[in-house]
């Protein structure tokens, strides 16, 4: 009976209702909408910096990773690989050579991380053969021949068949420079990585070395993303020997702004939710005002004043949540259709770069942060019922009857 009477007494003005439903359904979709957007930078940063080179998992040597000398090579590497290819996960696997260097041209030089890679093994593992924007990913007529970021060919003002010098030590301490031809420039979201590495093939490296084959990194793709944590702990336990990450122990930056990233979101809606708070007291406050004489009449009649309050209460919750689930119903909605098409941040090209960040976003909202919605509105709307029905509960019968 008591909710019946509390959704009775929401609709006795309707306008009033009307406004400030429609005022959360507003303010708690484009809430979402925005938390959206920023999980959408996240999932892409996650994805960029997994498909440019990190993938699922890597394994090393376990010095390698402290100082990444040359020597710190994976023992017995084909045995690893040919033990990883029989995990049913695996869906790309590569062998990688890493080399700490000089790139030089004739106008310029930077240091590079020179990466020495089969082309068609690395091409399963990363997307840098799909991001080549002039010449080709390797196959070419040029020999040797390199593959380089448009921020180092700019650097280094150099385009496609020109030569540059790769300057390197040897196992020895020895320095070895040998001449590339420039066979393919690629483009990643990340300037950093464009600028700063270079891809080879590894057999020419083993050639400039003398030495026999080797590897620094194995680099792992799984079939699915929900895999990582169970491939993850069987290698460490298979390979107990070697250093075997993760990509969020390989990137922890990104897992420590997912954690912030959570708490950056919920602060936001609940300022949302605070800001709409004053909006429901209001509401109530004047729904409360207009009925003072029918409460003391009620309270005359011998209702409790605890049913009073609880009335109250109902009301305003009931009023929240209808706009809430109304905003969660066009937030998702809204989230839907921009998350198919994308946003286009294209004219941001040169500032997105300098964080990873793709141009195309696609906003997207885990399915897990709904319900803690759901509870952050039913708590605002208790708040802000408490005043509005305390003074509903402190009226006196005969004075509220008397004067109203």
């Amino acid at each position: 009976m008591l909710f019946i009477l509390a959704w009775r007494n929401i609709w006795r003005n309707k306008k009033r209702s009307a406004i400030i439903i429609a005022a959360i359904t507003a303010g708690l979709s484009c809430g979402l909408f925005a938390s959206a957007v920023m999980y959408g930078m996240y999932e892409s940063l996650i994805n960029s910096t997994i498909d440019r080179e990190l993938g699922h998992i890597q394994i090393h040597s376990l010095k390698f990773e402290d100082e990444k000398i040359l020597s710190d090579t994976i023992p017995e590497f084909k045995s690893v690989l040919n033990e990883i290819k029989l995990l049913p996960e695996i869906s790309g696997l590569s062998s990688r050579v890493i080399i700490e260097g000089m790139c030089s041209s004739p106008t310029s030089s930077s240091g590079v991380r020179i990466a020495g890679i089969n082309p068609e093994e690395e091409s399963k593992v990363t997307t840098i053969r799909n991001l080549i924007i002039e010449g080709n990913y390797f196959n070419t007529d040029l020999s040797p021949e390199v593959v380089i970021g448009k921020k180092l060919a700019e650097k280094l003002d150099v385009k496609l068949k020109s030569k540059i010098v790769l300057s390197f030590q040897d196992f020895e301490g020895n320095i070895v420079y040998a001449a590339f031809r420039v066979a393919g420039i690629y483009r990643t979201e990340s300037s950093l990585f464009d600028q700063s590495v270079i891809f080879v093939n590894q057999n020419e490296l083993y050639g400039l070395l003398n030495s026999k084959e080797f590897s620094h990194e194995i680099v792992l793709r799984l079939n699915s993303f929900e895999q990582v944590d169970s491939v993850f702990t069987k290698l460490s336990k298979q390979f107990p020997m070697l250093s075997v990450k993760d990509w969020k122990l390989l990137a922890p930056e990104i897992k420590i702004y997912y954690e912030i990233l959570d708490i950056q979101l919920y602060f936001f809606m609940g300022i949302i939710l605070f800001a709409l708070l004053f909006g429901i007291t209001n509401t109530m406050l004047m729904s409360v005002i207009e009925r003072i004489r029918e409460i003391g009449i009620l309270i005359a009649l011998g209702m409790k004043r605890s049913k009073i309050f609880l009335m109250i209460i109902i009301e305003t919750i009931a009023l929240s949540l209808v706009g809430g689930f109304a905003g969660l119903i066009v937030g998702v909605i809204i989230i839907g259709i921009v998350g198919s098409t994308g946003i286009n941040l294209s004219a941001f090209t040169e500032g997105l770069s300098q964080f990873s960040i793709a141009t195309v976003l696609y906003p997207v909202l885990p399915l897990s942060f709904y319900p803690v919605i759901t509870l952050m509105i039913i708590f605002s709307a208790i708040i802000a019922a408490i005043y509005p029905a305390i003074k509903a509960i402190k009226l006196k019968p005969a004075t509220a009857i008397r004067t109203y």
